[in-house]
C-alpha cells in the first residue's frame, strides 16, 4: 500500500498513517464487539477473515481501495480505519468507508477524519463525489456524515447481504464544491 500524499489531518489525539499487518489483532478486537458488529457489514469469523483483507488490499492498485489507520498520537495504537473503496476514476467517484473503536467513540475522531479524508478524495484523487453507504441501524455514523457535510439521498432496500441477511442501507454524499454540477 503506497500512497504519495497522506490527507492533511489535526486531531488532538489520535493521527493517520498507512495500515499495516501489525495493526490486525487491534483492528480483528474492535470489529468483533457485537456493539460494533451488529452496525457493519463486515463478516468475520476468524482473524483469518480480516488477514484476507490486508491480502486483498496490498494486491490491489491503490486506485482500487484505500485504506489508513487512524492511531493514538500517544501509543501509536490502533483505534480505527478510514479510507475508500469503489473507487472510480473515470467517473471521479469513492465510497468512503471508516470504523472506530468504542473506547474513543465521542470524541470528535470519526468526523475530522471523514473530513481530512473526504477532502483528500476531492484533492489527492480527483473525485468529485465522495458517497457513503451505511447500514439504517448505524445513527452514530449517520451523524458522523452529517456533521461532515454528507447528504443524504435515500433508503437502498435490501442493498448488501449482511452475515446472510438482506439489508437496508442509507446513500450519503458529498460534491466537491469546486467544481460545477452541469
Amino acid at each position: 500500500m503506497h500512497y504519495i500524499d497522506l490527507p492533511d489531518f489535526v486531531h488532538e489525539l489520535v493521527a493517520l498513517r498507512l495500515l499495516s499487518r501489525a495493526d490486525a489483532a487491534a483492528w480483528y478486537a474492535y470489529l468483533t464487539m457485537p456493539h460494533v458488529l451488529d452496525h457493519t457489514s463486515w463478516d468475520l469469523r476468524s482473524m483469518d477473515d480480516l488477514m484476507q483483507k490486508f491480502d486483498a488490499l496490498e494486491s490491489l492498485d491503490p486506485a482500487s481501495e484505500i485504506r489508513l489507520a487512524i492511531v493514538r498520537r500517544d501509543s501509536g495504537a490502533l483505534v480505527g480505519t478510514i479510507g475508500f473503496h469503489s473507487i472510480s476514476l473515470p467517473h471521479k467517484t469513492v465510497e468512503i468507508a471508516y470504523d472506530l473503536a468504542p473506547a474513543v467513540w465521542g470524541k470528535g475522531i470519526a468526523p475530522a477524519a471523514c473530513n481530512a479524508v473526504a477532502e483528500w478524495g476531492f484533492s489527492y484523487l480527483g473525485a468529485v463525489r465522495v458517497q457513503a453507504t451505511v447500514l439504517d441501524s448505524n445513527t452514530r455514523s449517520v451523524r458522523v456524515l452529517e456533521k461532515c457535510g454528507f447528504q443524504c439521498e435515500g433508503l437502498l432496500r435490501s442493498f448488501r447481504m449482511v452475515r446472510g441477511h438482506p439489508r437496508n442501507f442509507w446513500i450519503y454524499s458529498r460534491l466537491d464544491p469546486r467544481v460545477a454540477v452541469a
